[in-house]
């Protein structure tokens, strides 16, 4: 049961971590709030766990037009 991390603009799989390397103090002592949490944590039906974060392709563009801040999902 991996913790994938996808981008949540493109949906590009990221990388992967085996749930099983990481240390279970780890992952309950983190510095995000319970709401985002909720907003980039996703626990799957079996176990695992996928991050929304985002990619360099997607954050250069957001650079390049940080007007797109402001929308939730920018790529259809």
């Amino acid at each position: 049961m991996p913790i994938r991390y996808k981008c949540r603009h493109c949906e590009t799989e990221i990388g992967q971590l085996p749930l099983d390397s990481i240390d279970e103090h780890f992952l309950q002592k983190n510095d995000i709030t319970v709401d985002e949490q909720e907003l980039y944590i996703e626990h799957g039906a079996s176990g695992d766990y996928t991050v929304q974060c985002i990619c360099e392709e997607c954050q250069s563009s957001l650079q390049k037009f940080p007007n797109y801040y402001a929308l939730k999902k920018w790529i259809q």
